[in-house]
C-alpha cells in the first residue's frame, strides 16, 4: 500500500507499522530478531531497522513513536543506512503502547498539526 502517512511505534522487540491514508489503514507487525535487550546495542538490531525501513520506503510522512530509546537508535540508523526513509522521518515522540486504532488516532492528530503547520503563510 502506498501512503503519504505512516506511524511506528516500535521498541526492542517489535515494530508496528500502519500506513493510511484519509480512508485506509493497513498495519504490520515485525518482530526483532535480536536477543540482545540492553540499550545501546543498536548494531544488534540493525537486521530489524532494515526491515521496518523496508516497510516505509514508500511514504512519504513517518512518525516515530514508543517508551523507550529505540525509536531514536532507528532514526539515527536510518540516517547512517537508509537515507530516504530518514529525509521522511517528521518527528520521535514518546509513547505507551497503544492498539493500532490507537495509534493511527494520535498520528491523525499530529500530522493535522504538523500539516497546519508546515502550510505557506502567504496562501490563505
Amino acid at each position: 500500500m502506498s501512503t503519504f502517512h505512516a506511524v511506528v511505534w516500535m521498541d526492542q522487540s517489535e515494530a508496528h507499522v500502519v500506513m493510511f491514508d484519509r480512508e485506509h489503514a493497513e498495519a504490520q507487525r515485525i518482530k526483532s530478531r535480536s536477543h540482545h535487550k540492553h540499550q545501546g546495542k543498536a548494531e544488534d538490531l540493525a537486521p530489524f531497522f532494515a526491515e521496518v525501513a523496508q516497510a516505509l520506503s514508500h511514504t512519504r510522512e513517518v512518525l516515530l513513536a514508543g517508551p523507550g530509546l529505540v525509536r531514536n537508535q532507528f532514526r539515527d540508523w536510518a540516517a547512517k543506512h537508509h537515507a530516504a526513509v530518514a529525509g521522511v522521518v517528521v518527528d520521535s515522540v514518546a509513547a505507551d503502547h497503544l492498539t493500532d486504532a490507537q495509534l493511527v488516532a494520535m498520528a491523525r492528530q499530529y500530522f493535522k498539526k504538523f500539516d497546519n503547520m508546515a502550510a505557506d503563510p502567504s496562501v490563505a
